[in-house]
């Protein structure tokens, strides 16, 4: 069974919720980490090949969504694995508190005005998914009006695949005490205490709370048209070679060709 397979949340309705307690964070597929670090330096080569075919054909575009805890390592998989790509078609959006402009319009606007033009790459470090998952931890909606939005962000998705637009989505799934100890090198490093929030001390109060806010997110909006993958992130090593082998397997699966010549190169000759 491959990665792609392996990690992804079957689409469809299904008999139970998702637990993510059925999911192993130290899982590491029998690697090492000296293997799989040469493993990833293939991997990054193949991953900008791809995205300058992206970007020559210009008909499609990339969304890579990085969700999780905070410490699950959403920086560093951005930092390790997308190094490679080349900023002149990829670009990185961080979805943080909304701005009054933004609370001023549905919750997908700025999600909507944030996706890739064709022949990009666009990587959320968080997403719309804060919309079903913060808000229901904290309460800072209806109910009656947090349910509807599953099925709406499964619409929104459909409707970005239907023009283009692949959707790739990634839970990076840590244990409580791996991030635990992540905040606690944060607090150790002074080169970190800026990443230091009073929101790693909300999660761990709620960490009961988020996490089956995450199940019901990684339940209600895995599709045939954007699969969530769940990630085990306890391994840093392992988080990222698992990525950048699911991303160059679903730009391979895109079929790239570059373009036909506006005019005979042959005159060049």
């Amino acid at each position: 069974m491959g990665l792609n397979q392996k990690f992804r949340v079957k689409p469809g309705k299904t008999t139970r919720k998702l637990k993510l307690k059925d999911w192993d964070p130290n899982y590491d597929a029998d690697k090492r980490k000296e293997d799989v670090e040469s493993e990833l330096a293939h991997f990054s080569g193949r991953m900008s090949e791809l995205q300058y075919k992206l970007f020559a054909a210009n008909n499609h575009s990339l969304v890579i969504i990085l969700q999780g805890v905070d410490a699950s390592g959403k920086d560093g998989t951005i930092r390790h694995v997308m190094g490679a790509l080349n900023p002149q078609s990829c670009y990185v959006k961080s979805f943080k508190v909304p701005t009054e402009e933004e609370l001023s319009h549905d919750y997908l606007w700025r999600v909507h005005m944030a996706a890739p033009p064709k022949g990009q790459i666009a990587i959320f470090n968080r997403s719309h998914y804060e919309d079903v998952i913060e808000v229901r931890v904290r309460n800072l909606v209806p109910k009656n009006e947090l349910t509807p939005r599953y099925r709406q962000i499964n619409d929104f998705e459909r409707y970005l695949s239907e023009n283009h637009v692949t959707i790739l989505k990634f839970f990076l799934h840590i244990s409580k005490d791996e991030q635990k100890k992540r905040i606690k090198e944060r607090v150790m490093d002074p080169t970190k205490h800026w990443k230091v929030s009073e929101g790693d001390l909300l999660i761990r109060k709620y960490w009961d709370k988020y996490t089956e806010s995450y199940e019901q997110a990684l339940s209600r909006c895995s599709t045939h048209w954007a699969p969530w993958y769940i990630i085990p992130a306890n391994l840093k090593w392992f988080r990222n070679w698992a990525v950048a082998q699911i991303i160059v397997n679903t730009l391979d699966q895109m079929k790239l060709k570059y373009p036909q010549p506006r005019i005979d190169v042959s005159k060049f000759a």
